[in-house]
């Protein structure tokens, strides 16, 4: 259920947290995070804090940190994949429900919660509903600015690694840096374009973005 509650929450728990939804190049990452108290403490020390008020290096730096002291999982859903899902499903926030669902299930397999936290998108009930047999079994939180809890903000350091390793990784392999962010792409975006068309578009781009209408549309116009 969604709920307001006093964060950080007592005692073990699982927080959840994505990176990439609203970037147009790169994948969606989910990453969930088991945090008892001992590992909270320690993260604390090191001043965890979610990862839009961390640089990138130190997101990587902390993120080799939160692997080594807690149980976690790590859903990277490639721009190919994510097309194909979000075409299937017709709902970005069905496809985070998921993604966030398929993570926190993988962790629990591990390591049993009592507590499963995460931030409230959309209707509430999407995440119940995918919640497979291990997370129907624990108490689903989510509120708003659910990062204040330190599991939900180490997971959300974690997808950000994840995100901008894969980000440089596709950067590599299409032999041009991948902007982040959904501002400042369409320079990249028209390139590719002409480069390969949607097929090379879909492999590094969540193409249900408005940039790609723009893209398509300026392409059109100039062959008039």
């Amino acid at each position: 259920m969604s709920e307001e509650v006093c964060l950080p929450f007592p005692g073990p728990r699982l927080g959840s947290d994505e990176a990439g939804k609203g970037d147009y190049f790169g994948p969606l990452v989910v990453a969930a995070v088991f945090l008892a108290d001992g590992p909270a403490q320690q993260l604390a020390a090191l001043g965890l804090r979610e990862s839009k008020k961390v640089t990138d290096k130190r997101s990587h730096e902390l993120a080799q940190i939160i692997v080594g002291l807690c149980p976690h999982e790590v859903v990277e859903i490639s721009p190919s994949r994510y097309n194909t899902l979000h075409a299937q499903m017709g709902n970005l926030n069905r496809l985070l429900a998921w993604a966030h669902a398929r993570a926190a299930e993988n962790v629990l397999a591990r390591q049993p919660a009592p507590v499963l936290i995460s931030d409230q998108f959309g209707d509430p009930r999407y995440i119940e509903q995918a919640l497979m047999s291990r997370g129907r079994q624990v108490r689903l939180i989510q509120t708003p600015r659910a990062e204040r809890d330190p599991a939900v903000a180490a997971a959300s350091v974690l997808a950000r690694a994840a995100f901008l390793q894969a980000l440089a990784r596709l950067s590599r392999e299409v032999g041009v840096t991948l902007p982040k962010g959904a501002t400042h792409v369409l320079p990249v975006a028209r390139a590719l374009y002409r480069q390969g068309g949607m097929a090379l578009l879909s492999r590094v781009a969540k193409v249900h973005f408005r940039t790609t209408a723009e893209v398509i549309g300026e392409s059109a116009a100039g062959q008039q």
